[in-house]
C-alpha cells in the first residue's frame, strides 16, 4: 500500500489517468490479512523528502494532494498510522537529531492543515462504516474505479446497514455535474470536504447535501450528482 501510494501521488496530475491501476491493484489482496496503512519513516529520510514535498505542484496543490492522500488513507481498508510531522505538512525530512519543526504549526495554511488531519480522524473514529467491518470482503466496495481519463475513483465502506460513499479528484480540474451511483433513495450529506477553506481548500464546490434520484447508474438504483473540486475528497453519508 505504501509504495503503490505513494508512486501514484508522487506523479504530476496530468499523467495519473496513465496509473489508476496502481491504485486499484493493492484491492486484489487487501483481505487476505489484517493491515495498518502506514508511511514508515523510511520514506521521508535519506533524500527522500518530506510527505507534502513528495507532493507535485505548487504549494497549494501539494498540500491539496497530501489532504487527498490522507483522506484515501483514512477511508480505505486497514488501519491507520500517520507518522509524525504529517499533522501540520512538515516541508523538511524527518532527522533524529533534532526535534520537529513545531514552529510551523503557528502559520496559518499549517493551523488549517492541523485542523483538517484532526477533523478527519474524529470523523473516522466516529464512523463505524470506515473501520468495525475490516478485513471483511463486505466492507469494501468499488463504485467506479475505471474513469480513467478524469482520474476519478469511487467507493463504499459499509458496515451493517450503514455506509458511506468517498469519491477522489486526483487532478486541479473541477469537475461539474458528476454522477455516482449509490445504494439508497436518500438525501446524502458531505461529512468530509478536503478542499473546505477551513482545511485550507480554496471552497470550490461549497454542497452540504445531494438527493439522490432513481436514475440507475454503476449498476446501483440510485444516483447522486456532484460538484468535485479540484484535487480533492469527498465523503457522504446518508442521513438516517
Amino acid at each position: 500500500w505504501m509504495h503503490d501510494t505513494l508512486e501514484y501521488f508522487s506523479k504530476d496530475p496530468v499523467h495519473r489517468q496513465y496509473h489508476q491501476n496502481v491504485l486499484t491493484f493493492a484491492m486484489l489482496y487487501e483481505n487476505t490479512e489484517r493491515f495498518i496503512n502506514s508511511i514508515s519513516h523510511d520514506e521521508v529520510v535519506h533524500g527522500k523528502r518530506s510527505l507534502v514535498d513528495k507532493m507535485p505542484g505548487d504549494a497549494w496543490q501539494k498540500l491539496a494532494n497530501l489532504r487527498t492522500l490522507l483522506a484515501y488513507q483514512f477511508t480505505r481498508p486497514g488501519k491507520q498510522l500517520v507518522f509524525m510531522g504529517t499533522e501540520f505538512a512538515q516541508w523538511q525530512e524527518w532527522n533524529h537529531e533534532q526535534s520537529l519543526d513545531w514552529h510551523l504549526s503557528e502559520e496559518p495554511e499549517r493551523r488549517a492543515f492541523t485542523h483538517y488531519v484532526s477533523t478527519l480522524a474524529e470523523f473516522y473514529r466516529s464512523t463505524p462504516a470506515l473501520w468495525a467491518g475490516d478485513p471483511d470482503p463486505e466492507s469494501f466496495e468499488w463504485i467506479d474505479c475505471a474513469d480513467h481519463r478524469s482520474s476519478v475513483l469511487s467507493y463504499l465502506r459499509k458496515y451493517g446497514d450503514r455506509h458511506v460513499v468517498v469519491v477522489l479528484n486526483l487532478t486541479p480540474v473541477p469537475r461539474e455535474n458528476y454522477g455516482i451511483g449509490v445504494p439508497a433513495r436518500a438525501g446524502y450529506r458531505v461529512r468530509v470536504d478536503t478542499d473546505a477553506e477551513r482545511f485550507g481548500g480554496s471552497g470550490y464546490s461549497r454542497v452540504e447535501r445531494v438527493e439522490s434520484v432513481a436514475v440507475p447508474l454503476h449498476g446501483r438504483p440510485h444516483s447522486i450528482s456532484l460538484t468535485l473540486p479540484p484535487i480533492a475528497a469527498l465523503v457522504l453519508e446518508p442521513e438516517a
